[in-house]
């Protein structure tokens, strides 16, 4: 109605236009009245239109917005679009600069330093930084001392990706060492191979080294390995049905994909299978969802303060089952953050945690009992299994370097695969083309907090 209206108007107008000029024209010929009518008929097409676009604007005055907000919507994701293509464009190696005589060899280190792995990332720099200034005292190697270059990646995935390209692009680091979280190391894991940087994860996930990329280690034990040395135990307790629990993190997210792949033919059923938030404070929720189900045992997968939670929750909910954790466990902060619900925790761990007990024959005595007295002598606080390593990245990353034919990237690569019988703080190492982690289920023994302490476990 509005624009019937208003068409009409301007119609009027035009029209009271056309008349007056062909009335007040001097020249009276035909001629010149076509002339005012062609005037006069131009004027009412152009008012016409005029009319016709206020006539829209004012039928529908919230279109604009909505346009406006659709075309930013559009733009936004054209944007983000283009970002994803250049994050993934594949990354061209610098040019190697040789070393000289004296240069330090530059070693990046990206760990969780804050954040919610900072429980992983805090031993890890503060070993990384008593083993280097241990090598550098011994001279370095091949006289060369070793630059460590340590950035903090606030257990932030993309951050981590940012600050590896930082070390490699402009700092031109030989290699790295950490990340800290496998969803870190899965962040950057393209960019150092594509950039030939060799990176030495302290990370689990079995996907950093699967499918494998030539310049990508890690020394964690595996996250499949972990899972079958859980569910050996469990068979021997007769336990057929379980829950579980795991963080939305690249750890997290790992481990449940493992669990899910490797419980049928341990004859295990998962009967629930909850993920949570890597923030959460309270985990009562997904608990209660458990206790209704009638398991038999809780398997938890994560590396965040969440593990102590989780453990409290269960005490809260009355619950007499087994709780089993991952080998994301192995710090005692997260038993001492549980307190007396984490009595009884049952999870797989390397042999440093129980450094004390072991027989004299144990070919990883000696340097477990050395990292330990440096480490809590320097720090004055207990040793974890994720400072060892980042010590197991280090140490093989010297060998490496001691035995390349020259301290070259590929050299040094190549040599990393070539290192075999090498003992580490989390097993004996043995690399190969085909496998950049080099240990087995045995490097893990299965481990229980007892008196608040970590304990050999002796079954039940």
């Amino acid at each position: 109605m509005k624009l019937h209206s208003l068409l009409s108007a301007a119609v009027m107008v035009c029209f009271v236009a056309g008349t007056a000029m062909a009335q007040t024209t001097a020249k009276p010929a035909a001629g010149a009245a076509a002339g005012a009518a062609d005037t006069a008929k131009k004027t009412t097409a152009t008012t016409v239109k005029a009319a016709e676009t206020s006539a829209k604007t004012a039928a529908a005055p919230a279109k604009p917005a909505a346009g406006a907000a659709a075309g930013a919507a559009d733009t936004a994701k054209k944007t983000a679009d283009t970002a994803k293509k250049a994050a993934v464009a594949p990354a061209a190696p610098l040019p190697e600069v040789p070393l000289k005589a004296g240069d330090p060899i530059k070693i990046g280190a990206l760990f969780a330093v804050t954040g919610g792995a900072s429980n992983l990332g805090t031993p890890e720099q503060k070993t990384a930084e008593m083993l280097v200034e241990e090598i550098n005292a011994r001279g370095g190697i091949k006289g060369h001392k070793l630059l460590l270059l340590i950035k903090d990646s606030g257990s932030d995935p993309q951050k981590a990706l940012s600050l590896a390209k930082q070390l490699i692009e402009e700092d031109r680091v030989f290699a790295i060492i950490g990340p800290s979280t496998s969803g870190e190391t899965m962040a950057m894991k393209s960019l150092c191979d594509q950039t030939k940087t060799i990176l030495i994860s302290c990370a689990a996930a079995d996907a950093i080294v699967s499918p494998l990329a030539p310049y990508v280690f890690k020394t964690p034990q595996k996250t499949s390995d972990a899972i079958k040395k859980i569910f050996g135990e469990m068979k021997k307790m007769n336990i057929t049905k379980i829950a579980v629990t795991s963080s939305n993190t690249g750890f997290g997210k790992d481990g449940k994909a493992q669990l899910e792949k490797l419980a049928p033919e341990s004859g295990i059923e998962i009967v629930v299978n909850e993920v949570y938030e890597k923030e959460a404070t309270d985990l009562t929720s997904v608990l209660t969802k458990v206790k209704a189900a009638n398991v038999q045992a809780v398997v938890n997968w994560s590396i965040e303060p969440a593990q102590a939670i989780l453990a409290k929750n269960m005490k809260q909910l009355g619950f007499t089952i087994p709780l089993f954790q991952s080998h994301g466990f192995g710090n005692i902060r997260y038993a001492k953050e549980a307190g007396e619900a984490a009595e009884g925790i049952i999870f797989p761990a390397g042999r440093l945690l129980i450094a004390d007990v072991l027989p004299q024959t144990n070919p990883q005595k000696t340097l477990l009992l050395k990292y330990k007295k440096d480490y809590e002598t320097k720090y004055k606080e207990d040793v974890s299994t994720f400072g060892g390593h980042a010590y197991d990245a280090i140490a093989l990353l010297e060998k490496a370097l001691g035995t390349a034919t020259a301290i070259e990237k590929e050299k040094v690569r190549e040599a990393l695969e070539k290192i075999t019988g090498f003992v580490g703080t989390a097993g004996i190492f043995n690399m190969s083309a085909t496998d950049h982690t080099g240990l087995d289920m045995n490097a893990f023994e299965v481990l229980t907090v007892k008196g608040g302490k970590f304990a050999v476990y002796g079954g039940k």
